[in-house]
Order: C-alpha cells, then sequence, then structure tokens
C-alpha cells in the first residue's frame, strides 16, 4: 500500500545513518525528473582513521567514491543524496532489509524484511539460504526477470565464484555471448565489481533490438562506461581486445558450440557456458543405426533425445580437454528451476590433451559415427589461411 514519500525517506535515513548498515543503493529516477547522479551506493568501511561510510556515485560516464567521517558529515552526505529524486532505495542492516520505489504519482511503495534466523533442517542444522546477488537487489527494477530466472542467474554466479581463484584482484575483461536480454550479463558485473575486481563486460547478441535495449539499461544503472553491448553473431562479432572469462547461459543448440569454439581461439583464461536445447546430434543418431549393442538407448524417441543431450556435453567436454582446458559438467541449478541445468564449466591450463584422452574421444566419435559441431569449428579455426 503507498506511504507518504516523506516518511519513508525518513526511515531510509534512518537506516542508512544506523551503525548496523551493510550496504544500500539508490538507482533509477522518479517521473519527470533527474538525479544528477545515476547511481549510488552506501557501505561501511573500515579504514586505519577509524570507521568511514564510503558513498559511491556514477554520472553514467565515470564513478567517483568518496569516504565520510559518521557524524556531521555523513549525515550532510545522506541527506544531500536523499535530496536527489531517486527513484528506488535498496537499504540492508544486520537486522533488516527496506525497499522503497518512488510511485508515479510520487508516493512510496516500501517491502520491509526482518533479518530472520536460518531455516532449521531436518537433521537439526541451521541451513540458511545465501544469494551472491540478492533476488531484491535494485538492479532488477531495471533488468525485471522471473523468479524462476533470478534463480537460475544465482546458481550461475555461484558457479562462478568456484571458477575464479579467491585470490583474483587486478583487472577482468569478460564476455557474454549470446547474452539476450543481459540478465546474466548486469548480474556478473555487479557481482565481480562487489569482489573488487576492474571489470570491463561486453554482451554479444545478433538482434540489434536487444543492443539497444541493453545499451539503454547499462545508462540508467550508470555502468555504460564498463557494461557494453554489440550486435553480431557468437562466431564473428568484434569483441578487442581478447577476454579473460567468456560467458553462456542457454545459447541454443550450436550456438553453445560457436560459444565455446570462440572461447577457446581467444584462449580464454575460463568458460562457463551453460547449453540448452541439443538438436545436431540427436539428428545425426536418427539418420544412423545405433553400435550394437546400443540399440536401445535410441529405439525410443525420448530416450534417443536424452541420450544425444549427455553424448553432446560429454563430448564438448573432451574437446576442450585437448585443446588445452582442464574441463568438468556439473549441475549449477535444481532442475525444479529449469531442466537445462547443466554447465560445462573449464579452466585454461595451456597443456594440451594426451594421447589416451585423443583414443578416448576418437573411439567415442567413431563408435557412434558422430561429427561434433564443435570439432568441426575448431578444425577449421585451426586450418591454414582458414582452409
Amino acid at each position: 500500500m503507498p506511504e507518504p514519500l516523506d516518511a519513508a525517506l525518513t526511515e531510509v535515513r534512518a537506516l542508512l545513518l544506523d551503525p548496523a548498515l551493510t550496504r544500500a543503493v539508490a538507482a533509477g529516477r522518479r517521473r519527470g525528473q533527474r538525479p544528477s547522479v545515476v547511481r549510488a551506493e552506501l557501505r561501511p568501511v573500515a579504514l586505519k582513521a577509524g570507521p568511514r561510510l564510503q558513498i559511491s556515485t556514477s554520472d553514467g560516464a565515470r564513478p567517483y567514491t568518496r569516504n565520510v567521517t559518521p557524524g556531521a558529515e555523513a549525515d550532510a552526505a545522506v541527506d544531500a543524496l536523499l535530496a536527489e529524486p531517486f527513484g528506488n532505495w535498496h537499504v540492508e542492516t544486520v537486522e533488516a532489509t527496506l525497499q522503497l520505489r518512488v510511485t508515479r504519482s510520487g508516493e512510496a511503495q516500501v517491502h520491509r524484511a526482518t533479518t530472520s534466523r536460518p531455516a532449521t533442517a531436518p537433521d537439526g542444522h541451521d541451513r540458511a539460504k545465501e544469494y551472491l546477488l540478492d533476488p531484491g537487489d535494485p538492479i532488477f527494477t531495471e533488468i525485471g526477470g522471473t523468479a524462476a530466472k533470478r534463480r537460475q542467474v544465482d546458481a550461475f554466479l555461484r558457479a562462478l565464484a568456484a571458477t575464479l581463484p579467491d585470490d583474483l584482484t587486478g583487472s577482468l575483461r569478460v564476455v557474454d555471448l549470446g547474452c539476450g536480454n543481459a540478465y546474466l550479463t548486469f548480474a556478473a558485473y555487479r557481482y565481480l565489481s562487489r569482489r573488487g575486481l576492474d571489470v570491463e563486460l561486453v554482451g554479444v547478441d545478433v538482434r540489434e533490438d536487444q543492443r539497444q535495449r541493453n545499451s539503454e539499461l547499462a545508462d540508467r544503472l550508470g555502468w555504460a562506461d564498463r557494461v557494453s553491448f554489440v550486435a553480431g553473431t557468437i562466431a564473428d562479432a568484434v569483441v578487442e581486445p581478447a577476454p579473460d572469462l567468456v560467458l553462456g547461459l542457454h545459447a541454443c543448440d550450436t550456438a553453445t558450440d560457436e560459444a565455446l569454439a570462440r572461447a577457446v581461439r581467444w584462449g580464454a583464461r575460463w568458460i562457463l557456458a551453460a547449453p540448452c536445447c541439443h538438436h545436431d546430434l540427436a539428428a545425426q543418431l536418427r539418420s544412423r543405426p545405433a553400435p550394437a549393442p546400443y540399440e536401445l538407448l535410441t529405439r525410443q524417441g525420448i530416450l534417443r533425445e536424452r541420450f544425444a543431450d549427455v553424448l553432446t556435453d560429454a563430448l564438448r567436454a573432451g574437446l576442450l580437454r585437448l585443446h588445452g582446458y582442464r574441463a568438468e559438467v556439473v549441475e549449477f541449478v535444481d532442475s525444479r528451476h529449469t531442466p537445462r541445468n547443466l554447465l560445462i564449466r573449464a579452466r585454461h591450463t595451456g597443456t594440451a590433451g594426451t594421447e589416451p584422452q585423443r583414443a578416448e574421444y576418437r573411439e567415442l566419435v567413431d563408435q557412434w559415427q558422430v561429427t561434433p559441431r564443435l570439432a568441426t569449428l575448431l578444425a577449421a579455426a585451426e586450418a591454414p589461411d582458414g582452409q
């Protein structure tokens, strides 16, 4: 139910100045008004000189960070931000979370939640659900996305967190291939930048209208200087310089192969790709008899389709190993949220595949008489003069 805006902002002010504050974000704009900065983030920091309130703002072109002293200086800085016509506030303290959205009529819609104790599992252990990117994060006000999509993205980020070294520092160039509406693109930037990395992220999608939409979102979030978008195919879009990390969430059928091949050609340090539908090998299996004694695996359509899924991703992981990657296939999210819940996760080692690994791969494709699309793409890239 709408509430008076002044009263809601007074409540926000109290939380921002509360010693129990953990973080707060202001973004968006009210109808017919524009803040002097497109985004502001506040969090407490401990410096040698003592505790400070860190305020990071962006004007859409460059970020600016300052640390203010608790007391009169922090009071004045908070009051100045509250006077800005932001459309959304998200404030977290140790004990509570408050989300404020200013309606088109200038009233406040406020959601309050108290930090609850972890749920107790049947074995008696406390198990709290922790998100790497809270579904209530204000970026979702801008980028949208269903609850299921947010869970998928959070699960993908968990896999990413488990892939990158804990001590990773400095700059990190990231490409999201087949980014679509860029839910993962924006979420990955939010997560990685919060880890203290200097992130530059490029989203690639074949549709020009998607590029325009996503670029406008980046501008509204104040990230246009760090998050950009390119219209083009996964195989041919111009992305320079080469990325350190390649992401791909549910690129359909052989688009996942194109993403993996592009990542290998770049020599990306890390690859995370969650495949979507698998039609290519399924069609090949339909057109030829299965080797004995495996006819029962492919005789019925539903079993043939599921086996093709497994075979496709097994061969993709095998090919990545042959091209200098340590690769594994893992389940990154519960199948209740999406049936396409496998993730190919790879780390570049620079060590080419061994002869036994090559023989293992060759025996499998020869036995089933299939030609993986990824193998064709990698062979074409390695051919002299593109022949």
